[in-house]
């Protein structure tokens, strides 16, 4: 079946000598394989390599077989051009991280407006605006709501947040725990929007802590994760 959707591309992988396998997120069937013949060889042609950027936002005219096999693009064109992300050293570290999380977590080969339009949504709001020393920490708490475990925030009172469960209790217990000054921030994190994450004043060590928690935080809720290797790299750029 023929499909003109948007999408936005979450990793690229060679395959032969010539060849990409492109994992994206689409708008009209949510995470889809493809198989790009020769494009790394093709000196004409519709498909270029370098459309294929991590998280690069696209429309694309693809033939979805929708058996679980790698599919194939026929047509493609940007439809959002990044005026920054790609070229700001702290814009493409969060990209690239970004990018591991989102191919990480996202695992449903089925339609998911919501999540698509949030994704999009809030690239494009990276891409205009400099205040974004927190952005991927917001992000990755909004991200949850869509994945199905966001934080129970009906007790934010209480002293203790318990990872396992989601929730925020008063007693320790064996499970993983925020405490402390991550708590604090990560309560701080949930009651504000991309407008005001820069009014989250935070020194780089505080930042990198509660980014290594709330990526314990998706390990713990979704099967199979695996924890981005890209991570050292924003830690570092961050710095």
């Amino acid at each position: 079946m023929q499909v003109t959707t948007k999408a936005i591309v979450l990793s690229v992988l060679k395959y032969g000598d010539s060849s990409l396998i492109v994992k994206a997120f689409t708008l009209s069937d949510g995470l889809k394989s493809y198989l790009l013949k020769g494009v790394l060889t093709a000196k004409k042609g519709k498909l270029k390599s370098a459309y294929f950027q991590p998280l690069t936002q696209l429309e694309v005219v693809a033939n979805h077989k929708n058996k679980g096999t790698l599919e194939s693009i026929r047509e493609v064109r940007v439809s959002y051009p990044y005026s920054t992300l790609h070229s700001d050293i702290s814009k493409n570290a969060i990209v690239l991280f970004l990018a591991e999380m989102l191919a990480n977590s996202i695992q449903e080969e089925e339609c998911n407006e919501d999540l698509f339009f949030y994704v999009e949504s809030a690239l494009q709001w990276l891409d205009k605006n400099t205040e974004i020393t927190n952005f991927h920490i917001y992000f990755l708490m909004e991200l949850t709501k869509f994945l199905g475990f966001y934080p129970d925030d009906t007790n934010l009172s209480k002293s203790y947040f318990d990872l396992l469960e989601g929730e925020f209790i008063d007693t320790v217990t064996l499970n993983p725990m925020i405490t402390g000054e991550n708590l604090n921030f990560f309560k701080r994190f949930l009651g504000t929007n991309f407008e005001a994450i820069h009014n989250v004043k935070m020194k780089k060590a505080s930042r990198q802590h509660l980014l290594q928690t709330i990526v314990l935080y998706f390990e713990l809720h979704l099967q199979g994760f695996r924890k981005p290797k890209s991570l050292a790299i924003l830690n570092e750029v961050f710095s």
